[in-house]
């Protein structure tokens, strides 16, 4: 079974966050969420819009485990925090060396491009974000969701749903992402 990380930071897009977390965990993915409180205790987490999410850990206890996906969801202030977050960094560039998955919805792709990761890459994010960056070694899409090679990012809320579903798709098969969307009616 893949194991997946979703940091969740102050501020985040819990539509996002949340879309991400129950969408992966109805495939029977592994997903732990774990808040950038240093340290071992775990606080709640204030999202954007007030919603407070639970994490499972913090993100010092999850760094001690192996992970086969990062996913960053967006929001602001979040994404600022994610990418103030030399952790994460080191967390991204890591996943990166071994050849394992990094994505990013909303605002949250500028830290994959802060982190290199976006270089010689395909991309999207919500507009005002990467493509006012001045990635010279990115090709920026508008498209809803974008995979390229071991990365894969989305633009937004109203893309959550295909964002969460092209990882499951990546992790556990066509044929689970298939079952969880006709699961949920969706006709996207």
């Amino acid at each position: 079974m893949a194991n997946v990380l979703v940091p969740l930071a102050e501020g985040c897009e819990e539509l996002e966050a949340v879309t991400i977390i129950d969408l992966l965990r109805r495939a029977g993915i592994q997903v732990t969420t774990a808040s950038l409180e240093k340290g071992s205790e775990v606080k709640p987490v204030t999202a954007s819009r007030g919603v407070v999410l639970i994490p499972d850990t913090t993100l010092d206890n999850a760094m001690q485990e192996s992970f086969d996906m990062i996913v960053l969801p967006g929001g602001l202030p979040g994404a600022d925090h994610l990418d103030n977050d030399p952790r994460i960094h080191q967390l991204l560039k890591s996943m990166a060396e071994q050849d394992k998955y990094t994505a990013a919805i909303c605002a949250a792709p500028k830290v994959l491009a802060h982190a290199s990761l976006l270089d010689g890459k395909s991309a999207t994010s919500y507009p005002g974000f990467i493509d006012k960056m001045n990635l010279a070694d990115t090709q920026i899409s508008s498209d809803s969701v974008v995979h390229d090679g071991k990365v894969v990012t989305s633009r937004g809320p109203g893309t959550a749903m295909d964002f969460a579903l092209k990882l499951i798709e990546l992790l556990a098969g066509k044929d689970k992402r298939d079952e969880v969307a006709s699961g949920l009616l969706w006709q996207g």
